[in-house]
């Protein structure tokens, strides 16, 4: 056992037997608790000091050199005098904290979360009670007052709330309902504005044989909200009030163990009849993957990363049809245009183009004119029995090219709907189409076709049972919409996407409609600032834990930046609109956008200047307009007539949009707008 660090409670580190680790004075804490926050990157020495004074003493710098210094003797006090430290390490401007993912007790706790997502509920309770047990005290305890630590300290307070609740749930699966109403009552209690909390301790009174306390534990959750907050009980609560009323049968529990009981049978007698090397074994395990990919953060996380595995597991094998039916059975719509993984996509792609390619060499079992394929009607066309393979490995390279600006994508969209339509296949279609949406933003301006694929998606789906491709129809016509500020339609397709995703399990919707709610009371108003920011932050909090690097990464500082530009000057005058936003926050990949801006209020206008002239095209994506539009910002106050004309002809084809709008998450107001100040300026 190496070196532990433990924040779940106050700041502390363990050596390799246990024991704690001296780790002197509280601003020597305070440092290892600044990198522990940072997660292995550097952080300059300039901005140690800033976090650790608030006026900070001429000899700031090498205060901050000595506290490193005691940190590396206690930490390592083994190493030889002269070498190079391990754990706490220079590098550049400052100081970075290398260990591995499992040395710090909230890393694990994290990690141990989503693990038990994924494992038998049993087991699943044992790991969440373990985790649970890591937490000392609140996290970061004696930095609770500190900028820098707040943001960490509330996420994984939030992380352990849903923990909580998670081990709740996991023992009302387990009809272990009476065990778990006190700890209940007591998380109720002291969290009462969470209704989930609340609607969990009154399920299990219910499932405990209290039917009359479960309903006044509803009562008094609607009396706090309504007196406390003046709004109403959310439909989660109101729903678990009317089905106990009415004694649903699905609320007994017995329900929930007979499911657990057939799922433990059924695959028991998988494994029992199917043997290990059967090759239906890795197109079942790809249609398990599909599902587990819509159940939420945890399965879509454990989905991603095995899917791999068995793509390549089946082209090992040699047999292009069942690496086309294991790429093809992966058949998971995105609403979002920035991969996850981008690395794994480029694989997936990869290997797709290779089945392709391998399929057509390959004889087919039936091609003739006229030829009606199996489970198609078509009449008069040249039909192939492998057609829909060939569709299906198509729509996966479109859906999973986004933002590949060659024109692969585009192309193979085209052509798994040219397919999917001729072989009249409703699934396949909905399929090609999910793919055809990811590779509309090839220019600003395209909200209205999205609108359009979005509304063939809802029809189809809702026609033929596609529960999780009306869900993403819903969402694309809800950013679609919004793009085209039409928020009554937009709150239609939210309220529909929600009320599907609740019905058929699909917990991933509410990610985005609860950031839809943000934009749209960002959007129209008129909303004080600090609600607008209070309802980003609480749609940022959903992202947790919800297995979406690529729409977690940066989002929330991006959202926030373009609020606060929303409600400052219009340029040259809205510089001051930013100084809240340090240029240390982690910006992910809207860095280059919002850097000019972060530069010109701290008043550096020539850095301003120079990464102004360096910053590229904006991806082609749900953010393009909003980055150019921030592009068009800076240049204006700058002066930047060259960045300014760029904008100006990029924008134009959205003339009629709200910026950003058209991703479901942020604005920065009207195109037009930003077109007449440029229009103005040149």
């Amino acid at each position: 056992m190496g070196i532990a660090f433990g924040v779940l409670g106050p700041v502390t580190a363990w050596d390799g037997t246990g024991g704690a680790i001296a780790l002197k004075g509280p601003r020597h804490r305070a440092v290892l608790a600044r990198l522990i926050v940072a997660r292995g990157r550097v952080v300059p020495v300039t901005r140690l000091i800033d976090d650790l004074w608030d006026d900070p003493p001429a000899g700031a710098a090498g205060a901050v050199r000595t506290f490193v210094a005691a940190l590396r003797r206690a930490l390592e006090p083994d190493r030889p005098p002269r070498t190079p430290a391990r754990l706490l390490v220079t590098e550049g401007p400052g100081y970075a904290l290398r260990t591995g993912a499992d040395a710090v007790d909230a890393w694990r706790f994290e990690h141990a979360v989503a693990a038990a997502a994924d494992l038998p509920p049993e087991h699943g309770l044992a790991r969440l009670e373990e985790a649970l047990g890591w937490w000392r005290g609140p996290a970061y305890a004696e930095f609770a007052d500190q900028d820098w630590a707040r943001a960490e300290r509330s996420r994984l307070a939030e992380l352990r709330l849903h923990a909580v609740e998670r081990h709740a749930q996991t023992r009302l699966a387990l009809g272990r309902a009476a065990e778990a109403v006190p700890d209940l009552d007591a998380h109720a209690s002291g969290h009462p504005w969470r209704e989930e909390a609340w609607r969990l301790l009154a399920l299990a009174l219910y499932r405990s044989g209290r039917q009359g306390d479960a309903l006044a534990v509803l009562r008094r959750a609607r009396a706090l909200l309504v007196d406390e907050l003046g709004v109403d009980p959310g439909p989660g609560l109101r729903r678990l009030e009317t089905d106990i009323l009415r004694q649903a049968d699905h609320l007994d529990s017995s329900a929930g163990d007979a499911a657990e009981r057939v799922w433990a049978q059924a695959t028991a007698a998988y494994d029992r009849a199917v043997a290990s090397g059967a090759k239906a074994r890795l197109e079942s395990t790809a249609g398990l993957l599909r599902d587990l990919a819509t159940t939420g953060g945890g399965g879509l996380q454990a989905a991603r990363e095995h899917r791999v595995a068995a793509v390549e597991a089946a082209e090992e094998l040699g047999d292009a049809e069942l690496t086309a039916r294991v790429i093809g059975a992966f058949d998971v719509p995105a609403i979002w245009t920035r991969s996850d993984d981008p690395g794994q996509a480029a694989r997936i792609v990869a290997a797709a183009g290779r089945t392709l390619t391998a399929l057509a060499a390959l004889p087919s079992d039936h091609e003739a004119p006229g030829h009606e394929a199996p489970g198609h009607k078509v009449t008069g066309h040249k039909v192939t029995g492998h057609e829909a393979a060939r569709a299906r490995l198509l729509a996966t390279i479109a859906l999973e090219s986004r933002g590949d600006r060659s024109c692969q994508g585009p192309r193979a969209a085209r052509q798994a709907e040219e397919i999917a339509r001729r072989l009249n296949d409703p699934a396949l279609l909905a399929f090609a189409l999910s793919g055809l949406f990811m590779q509309t933003f090839h220019r600003t301006g395209l909200a209205a076709r999205r609108d359009e694929i979005g509304a063939e998606l809802v029809d189809i789906s809702a026609r033929h049972g596609l529960v999780t491709f009306e869900v993403l129809g819903h969402l694309v016509r809800m950013q679609a919409r919004s793009a085209l500020a039409d928020f009554t339609a937009a709150d239609a397709h939210a309220a529909a996407a929600e009320r599907l995703s609740v019905r058929h399990e699909r917990p991933l919707a509410g990610v985005f409609t609860a950031w839809y709610r943000a934009l749209r009371l960002d959007a129209t108003g008129p909303a004080p600032l600090e609600e607008a920011e209070a309802a980003y932050r609480e749609a940022a909090a959903r992202l947790d834990g919800a297995g979406m690097p690529g729409v977690e990464h940066g989002l929330l500082p991006l959202a926030l930046l373009c609020l606060r530009l929303r409600h400052g000057q219009s340029p040259p005058g809205a510089e001051h609109v930013v100084e809240q936003v340090a240029e240390h926050i982690d910006w992910g990949p809207y860095a280059p956008w919002a850097r000019p801006l972060v530069l010109l209020a701290r008043d550096r206008r020539a850095e301003a200047a120079a990464a102004l002239r360096a910053l590229p095209e904006p991806p082609h994506d749900l953010m393009t307009e909003a980055l150019w539009c921030l592009a068009a910002r800076a240049a204006l106050t700058l002066g930047d007539r060259t960045t300014m004309r760029r904008a100006y002809a990029a924008l134009l084809p959205a003339a009629g949009e709200l910026a950003g709008a058209g991703s479901g998450v942020l604005t920065l107001g009207p195109v037009s707008a930003h077109l007449d100040d440029l229009s103005a300026a040149l």
